[in-house]
């Protein structure tokens, strides 16, 4: 028998199927001579720093932590699954393992995590598949490969994690300790964090400047200067240009084509949906997950834009669905042209993001609306891909008025292309998505020829400012992300720029969840603490550039051709250096409470002045020498059946009392209104007592 372990439920439903192993047991599926399991993501993982000594308190003297022989848990939730893989690998009749994990680095450590976890020893084989079509499945099983030719791969992917582990832990215990602020660091996190402040620190630096443009109207076409910075100058132009005639010295015309957009990886699907509908990163991934499991979309967690040449047959029957399904492409004039989406060696772990045939079959009506958007996003964007390019000519013509030039622009469309599938879905949606340029702007300009002159002009003045960056959105940021430090890496790395498309929207949502961002509406702008933390720590660890050089060097260790040791004492070295440089001498004393929660000032002590504070258990003045306090368990308001609240302490510590509604006579058992005057005679207890209106 062979054992046969993936990643994920469904992936291991998927092999079951080809296999023909569809007896169900607990946790796996058995028959025709395999038994098939799964992880569930990372079912084993390194321990965390209290499994290396007694670290449950953060100190700078424990610093830095750096295990001599590293440790591995079985996460809590998991234990069951990882129980039985366990069970299933040591059964006599299993004679070798085959590992179906994702075939990529992180996939290769899930699996290597368990068997080693497992203390299994028996032989294992690689299947190495980029699609879940049956054929590519069928493919996979006839040319699996010896376990260990992927030996390296696994090196890598564990220099990754203990390298991750090392500066992640020793950088935030270090810095949360000299700033007396849990202040998280990590390889990923904080340069995405420095791109914000640095954002930030832009627009809030950013002079704008006024600038003027002079607009010639000739006969229906509207010609415009280049920007003035004076205004008189750009006012006598005006006048001159009302005064003379314009004449078309030049005109330029040039086809231009725009190739369709490639089918949907994570990232994309995330940005499109945030400009469209809003939805944060996070959003959009729990939302196409949803649809996956659904069987309504293929899997999200993908890096790719492209799907394996195998899968030829699948889309054309999938498009041809669509088409005759879906409400907007019912008429649309689709040649599609598939090539240009199949490329195998273009697909990593999994394939680009596309619709199922199962989609075809459902009523789409009763998906949440949340998610029937982002099914329909995927649909448009695949028929987008196969559908022809875009093709126009633009017409650029000069004029000549009184002594300058002004120019004016327009375009003919030769071929709508994708535009057409774009142009119906927005209209489906019924909406304009924010930054889109209207078509509709883009005027044809009439029949000019050089030498064309108009002697009536209309000439006016228009006035402008020059404008500051836009604030990041999870669209723009993403974006970002993907590109960050990719100029400082080689071809062959397996991940460019900031985290993988599945991390990025956990990344965000650390941030925001940390204090460190926030969001506002759909922008994302750095907090005070962001701020600070970016201005304390170091640029390396700001900076992609350490992204980029750790990947590189991956590479380099996934390939044979770099020593996975020699890496892993660099950073080493790297978390000891952080240690050494930074200590409490480094850190003046007034910065240290740069992360300290600002306190509200509830009011005025009436002993000594000083500002008084709210705590757990009562308002309490900041002046340690002097003992005014207002506990907020108080017999006397307890008894009246009220609150001591934040808006009551503040009423009495500004005017000496408070008007109260509602106060319960616990001799009478009736309720009475009354103000309540602060009666403070410096003992250790503050007193209150009644006053009565004389209508009361």
């Amino acid at each position: 028998m062979q054992l046969v372990i993936a990643e994920k439920p469904s992936v291991a439903m998927s092999i079951a199927s080809v296999l023909g192993a569809t007896e169900k047991k607990d946790g796996y599926t058995e028959g025709n001579g395999y038994l098939v399991s799964w992880c569930v993501g990372h079912l084993v993982e390194l321990a965390d720093a209290a499994h290396y000594g007694d670290y449950q308190k953060w100190r700078y003297e424990d610093l830095p932590i750096l295990p001599e022989h590293w440790q591995y848990v079985v996460t809590p939730d998991k234990q069951k699954q990882f129980q039985i893989l366990k069970e299933l690998m040591h059964r006599s009749d299993i004679s070798e393992i085959i590992c179906a994990t994702d075939a990529g680095r992180e996939g290769e450590l899930i699996f290597r995590f368990v068997y080693d976890m497992a203390g299994c020893e028996k032989p294992f084989l690689r299947l190495w598949i980029s699609s879940m079509e049956e054929s590519a499945i069928r493919k996979g099983f006839d040319t699996l490969k010896d376990g260990h030719a992927y030996d390296s791969l696994y090196h890598s992917a564990l220099c990754r994690a203990k390298a991750d582990w090392l500066i992640g832990i020793n950088a935030t215990r270090l810095f949360s300790v000299l700033y007396r602020h849990t202040l998280n660091v990590g390889r990923v996190q904080t340069p995405t964090l420095f791109m914000l402040v640095q954002r930030d620190e832009a627009i809030r630096s950013f002079q704008k400047e006024k600038y003027y443009l002079v607009r010639i109207g000739c006969d229906g076409i509207e010609a415009v200067s280049e920007p003035f910075r004076q205004e008189q100058e750009a006012k006598d132009f005006t006048a001159a240009c009302s005064q003379s005639p314009a004449t078309c010295t030049a005109i330029k015309k040039e086809t231009k084509t725009v190739n369709p957009p490639k089918i949907f990886d994570l990232t994309t699907l995330q940005r499109e949906a945030n400009r469209l509908f809003s939805y944060t990163a996070k959003q959009t991934l729990d939302y196409t997950q949803s649809l996956y499991e659904k069987k309504m979309c293929t899997y999200p967690r993908t890096d790719s834009q492209y799907l394996s040449d195998d899968m030829l047959p699948t889309v054309e029957s999938l498009v041809s669905g669509l088409q005759e399904t879906i409400p907007f492409a019912k008429d649309l004039h689709l040649t599609p042209d598939y090539q240009r989406i199949l490329n195998s060696k273009k697909v990593t772990d999994h394939h680009a993001i596309i619709p199922t045939a199962e989609m075809l079959k459902t009523d789409l009506a009763a998906l949440p609306e949340t998610e029937r958007r982002i099914l329909y996003l995927i649909v448009a964007k695949l028929l987008c891909a196969v559908s022809a390019p875009y093709r126009y000519e633009a017409v650029s013509a000069t004029f000549s008025c009184a002594g300058k030039e002004l120019t004016a622009k327009g375009k003919t469309v030769l071929h709508a292309g994708f535009k057409e599938v774009e142009q119906a879905f927005r209209s489906f949606l019924k909406a304009q998505p924010e930054d889109e340029p209207d078509e509709a702007a883009d005027k044809e300009l009439p029949q000019l020829s050089e030498g064309q002159v108009f002697e009536s002009v209309a000439a006016k003045l228009t006035e402008h400012f020059t404008t500051p960056p836009k604030p990041f959105t999870e669209d723009t940021l993403l974006s970002a992300m993907e590109r960050a430090g990719a100029e400082d890496m080689t071809e062959d790395v397996e991940r460019k720029g900031l985290g993988t498309p599945a991390t990025r929207a956990a990344i965000i949502e650390k941030l925001v969840q940390a204090g460190f961002v926030e969001r506002k509406k759909k922008q994302l702008i750095p907090t005070k603490d962001g701020i600070n933390l970016i201005t304390v720590l170091p640029e390396t660890l700001t900076s992609p550039k350490l992204t980029a050089e750790w990947e590189n060097e991956l590479s380099r260790i996934a390939g044979g051709e770099s020593s996975p040791e020699d890496f892993l004492d660099g950073i080493e070295q790297m978390a000891a250096g952080l240690v050494q440089t930074y200590s409490f001498l480094s850190v003046p004393e007034e910065t240290r409470g740069l992360f300290q929660t600002e306190k509200e000032v509830i009011g005025q002590c009436p002993r000594c002045g000083s500002p008084v504070y709210e705590g757990k258990k009562n308002f309490y003045c900041s002046n340690k020498e002097c003992r005014f306090c207002l506990w907020k368990n108080n017999r006397f308001f307890e008894s009246k059946k009220k609150t001591l609240t934040k808006q009551v302490a503040a009423a009495l510590l500004k005017s000496g009392k408070v008007k109260m509604k509602g106060l319960y006579s616990e001799k009478t058992g009736k309720t009475y209104d009354a103000t309540v005057i602060l009666d403070d005679t410096g003992d250790k207890y503050v007193n209150f007592k009644l006053e009565f209106s004389k209508k009361n």
